[in-house]
């Protein structure tokens, strides 16, 4: 740990322990609360608000503002989303080209949905118009990243002084909402219709808590799953170096999801006896330690006193963009999609990452799967469209609406 004046950092190392603590806390929390199991409100993000609710009372008490190091956590994220692309096969891909372009048609439209709302919201609460896309797309479904990519041209262009910090308070609560939209909304619909998962589906993430055998799990197809995470990261590295030569700017996890869809659909055909992780409880397990303590990390660093910026006003425009984004799920998307189990799963998903990130859709998707059965179509499309569509369509509409 390193002090400086009222703040306090606290190094890459003991952040993933606190990290691991904090996943640990969610789970015992979940076992004790009935709530918490009940409407599949995943363990990291019960453990990571309650980590972050801590920071809260260090700040107003002695005054200090504490942050982590979280270069192992964004590391966390390339193994999971490589995962995710090793246990996708292109019959899948096919199977899930018309699912993947409704949901990619049904994104975008809402994209446009959440800045009427924000622009609306800034008028019925008598907020400076400029204001509408950090209460929008800009903070909700882009995440701080990109507000903070927006907010100095906000700021520059239009006048508001305090936009960074408006948008960083939008993305901090958006983030909370939702964690906690998307296993409710999934228990509605699964229970309301009577859903049931597909009996011969495999995990992608995770293992089913209950009503399964003990998987197959040693230290010898462990090491394998981490040897082809390994491999197909090297090679999404790059092709990262290499899009960035050719000016395109992409996170690193979409190279490396790119190359180890390539490199497990071309080991059947090149080395068809070689053991292949794909699908396999080993790497289920990888994935849901990637994605249960990056998301622990997210939560628990979350500094709280920004929301101290929020007055009533941008409140009350989030409550409104929950609620928007509840009606749009369960009225539109979910019949969209198909009205079938996959379409309630994808339905946490959305709420997850329309409101926050893509990890937190994917928990959301995690927590459902854990408890219902699994889901591998909603895992495949959803970060297609998530982690990289929506970052590029992000840029044109938030231009769009700050021209308007």
């Amino acid at each position: 740990m390193t002090e400086a004046g009222s703040s306090l950092v606290i190094e890459d190392f003991g952040a993933v322990t606190i990290g691991i603590i904090v996943f640990f806390t969610g789970a015992f929390l979940t076992r004790r609360i009935s709530f918490l199991r009940d409407y599949n409100i995943p363990e990291p993000v019960s453990g990571g608000l309650i980590a972050a609710l801590v920071l809260l009372v260090i700040y107003l008490v002695f005054d200090t503002a504490v942050s982590y190091a979280l270069e192992t956590r964004d590391k966390l994220l390339v193994y999971f989303f490589t995962a995710i692309g090793l246990n996708a096969r292109f019959d899948d891909l096919v199977k899930g080209g018309r699912p993947l372009a409704i949901l990619l048609a049904l994104t975008l439209a809402f994209m446009v949905i959440q800045n009427l709302v924000g622009l609306i919201g800034t008028s019925l609460f008598g907020m400076p118009r400029e204001v509408r896309v950090l209460a929008g797309t800009a903070s909700l479904i882009g995440g701080h990243g990109t507000n903070i990519a927006w907010a100095p041209e906000i700021a520059e262009k239009h006048s508001v002084g305090n936009a960074l910090e408006i948008g960083i308070a939008c993305a901090t609560f958006g983030l909370i909402l939702a964690s906690l939209i998307g296993g409710p909304i999934a228990k509605f619909l699964i229970e309301r219709n009577a859903l049931e998962a597909d009996p011969e589906a495999k995990p992608v993430v995770g293992l089913k808590e209950t009503g399964e055998s003990k998987p197959d799990i040693n230290h010898v197809n462990l090491m394998a799953a981490l040897l082809a995470l390994h491999v197909a990261i090297i090679l999404g590295y790059f092709a990262h170096q290499g899009l960035e030569e050719f000016g395109l700017k992409l996170p690193l996890f979409v190279p490396c999801l790119i190359m180890a869809i390539i490199l497990s659909n071309l080991q059947p055909l090149l080395f068809p006896k070689m053991p292949w992780p794909a699908r396999t409880p080993a790497l289920a397990l990888i994935s849901d330690y990637a994605l249960s303590i990056f998301l622990a990390m997210s939560l628990m660093s979350m500094q709280l006193w920004t929301l101290a910026g929020l007055g009533g006003p941008l409140l009350g425009i989030l409550a409104l963009q929950a609620i928007v984004a509840f009606l749009f799920i369960v009225f539109v998307l979910f019949r969209a999609m198909g009205s079938n189990y996959e379409a309630a799963v994808l339905s946490a998903g959305f709420g997850g990452f329309t409101l926050g990130a893509t990890p937190t859709a994917l928990a959301n998707m995690g927590a459902v799967t854990k408890k219902y059965g699994p889901a591998p179509t909603a895992f495949l499309i959803l970060p297609l469209v998530s982690a990289f569509f929506v970052d590029l369509a992000n840029a044109f509409i938030i231009g769009f609406f700050l021209g308007i």
